[in-house]
């Protein structure tokens, strides 16, 4: 499934104002300038997940419902097929297929992400842990103030509130992300 990325910011806006919430209330719970939540939220400007998450947060919504419109169902158990789950391209270089994006109330979030070479790793920061398993390719990662390559198999797991970012080495990369907020 490959959401419309564009009707994401449409949802952010349009649940903001349902539970009327101002831009400056967004703005300031995301700690971000009102100008720069105004362009991600006019797509101007591409939301990082990790602000996906803090967004969904503060309008106590699933990722998946900012994602995709829909909500999840699935209770004890979600199977998600090879090749299925949420499709997000972020940007030229960098996309990323949520896997358990129909598990009810979930409380980590393991996404496939998919690098290809010649992008800089964006630094970004979120809440809670993270852990990183190479699955194909070799990637560059960079936590706080170290930078380590991944080859297939290597793994690293990091408290996410360190400046974090990944880029692919020699040729595309593919790797396992868990995330838990």
């Amino acid at each position: 499934m490959r959401p419309d990325v564009a009707a994401i910011p449409r949802r952010i806006k349009e649940l903001r104002e349902i539970l009327e919430i101002s831009r400056a209330d967004m703005a300031e719970n995301l700690a971000i300038s009102e100008a720069e939540y105004e362009k991600c939220e006019n797509a101007q400007t591409d939301i990082p997940i990790s602000m996906l998450y803090n967004i969904a947060e503060i309008l106590g919504v699933d990722t998946t419902v900012l994602l995709t419109g829909d909500t999840p169902r699935m209770r004890g158990y979600s199977v998600t097929r090879a090749g299925k789950g949420v499709l997000v391209e972020r940007y030229l270089g960098y996309s990323y297929r949520s896997l358990s994006f129909n598990f009810l109330h979930r409380n980590m979030e393991p996404l496939l992400v998919t690098l290809e070479e010649g992008r800089e790793p964006e630094l970004v920061t979120h809440p809670g842990q993270e852990f990183n398993y190479a699955l194909k390719g070799k990637m560059r990662i960079t936590v706080g103030p170290k930078s380590f390559v991944l080859s297939e198999g290597d793994c690293v797991y990091f408290d996410s509130a360190l400046p974090h970012g990944q880029s692919a080495v020699s040729g595309p990369a593919v790797f396992l992300t868990v995330i838990k907020e």
